[in-house]
Parts: C-alpha cells; sequence; structure tokens
C-alpha cells in the first residue's frame, strides 16, 4: 500500500474511533447540560446557550436545534482533543468519552497537567476515573449538579461493572 493509502485508511479508522466515542459521549454531555435556545448566565454568571456552549454567544439571540447540535458537535470535537492530546495513551472508548464528557463541561485542565492525567499516564485507570469526583465544585463552592454529573462520568469511565 503506498504511503498516501496508508495515511488514508489511517485517517478513516481514526475518524470512526472519534465518531464512536463522541456517540458515546453526545447522550451523556446533552442529559447533563439539557438544552436551552436562548442565552442565560449560568452558576457562575458565564453566558451560555444550547447544551452548555459558552463561545461566541450572542445575547438576545434564540438559536435553533440545528444550531445547537452543531455547537455541541465542535464543542465535544475540541474537548475531545485536549483529552487525546493530554493523555497521549491509548483509551477504551468509554473511558474516552467520559473524559470528552468533563473535558466539556470543565475545559482541558480537568485533563491536561491534573492527577487525572497523571493516572492515566502511569495507567492506573481505576484511579483516573475516580479523579472526576474531585471536580465538583464551581465559584468554590461544591455544587449537588456538577457532583451528580460527575458520578454519572465516572460510571461511564470506569465501564459495565
Amino acid at each position: 500500500m503506498t504511503d498516501a493509502k496508508t495515511k488514508a485508511v489511517g485517517g478513516g479508522v481514526a475518524a470512526v474511533a472519534l465518531a464512536g466515542v463522541l456517540a458515546l459521549a453526545a447522550p451523556l454531555i446533552q442529559k447533563l447540560e439539557g438544552v436551552r435556545y436562548e442565552p442565560y448566565r449560568d452558576s457562575v454568571g458565564v453566558l451560555t446557550v444550547c447544551y452548555g456552549h459558552t463561545k461566541t454567544v450572542q445575547a438576545g439571540k434564540r438559536y435553533t436545534r440545528a444550531e445547537c447540535d452543531a455547537l455541541l458537535a465542535q464543542d465535544m470535537a475540541e474537548a475531545n482533543g485536549y483529552v487525546r492530546r493530554c493523555m497521549g495513551v491509548p483509551m477504551l472508548r468509554h473511558v474516552e468519552a467520559a473524559l470528552t464528557s468533563a473535558a466539556f463541561n470543565l475545559g482541558p485542565k480537568v485533563v491536561c497537567g491534573s492527577t487525572l492525567q497523571r493516572k492515566a499516564q502511569a495507567n492506573d485507570w481505576p484511579g483516573a476515573c475516580a479523579e472526576l469526583d474531585r471536580w465538583n465544585k464551581a465559584g468554590g463552592r461544591e455544587l449537588r449538579g456538577l457532583t451528580l454529573r460527575r458520578g454519572d462520568e465516572r460510571a461511564m469511565c470506569e465501564g459495565p461493572q
């Protein structure tokens, strides 16, 4: 096989793997975020719309479902990019999906430069998944919704028992 064909096949496999991860992450994120078509302030005052989208939000605009779905896809791909870059080790699909959900909500800090990252890179996946429980605060205070969210993400991360 030529180099170009090898790269094309490898890229296709990577795209399919990514699609599988995002297919697992999307329902979890949608459930945990809920959807709101009109911008609102979240628990720490950040202007938010759709499924927790916080960038490029236009105050006063009513978003369509199609716009929200497109923003969700962009935000999930960005979050997954952090997971893949910062973990740097192979992960089971359900682990990657759980970490993508966490990075979607928290940003890259949960997987880049964290104890969770160090444990994952040491192949301590139970420890890495357990670290999710620690990320349940916003504005310096513990929020029940974040505690429940991290529990759902941890359950996905740990996989079927």
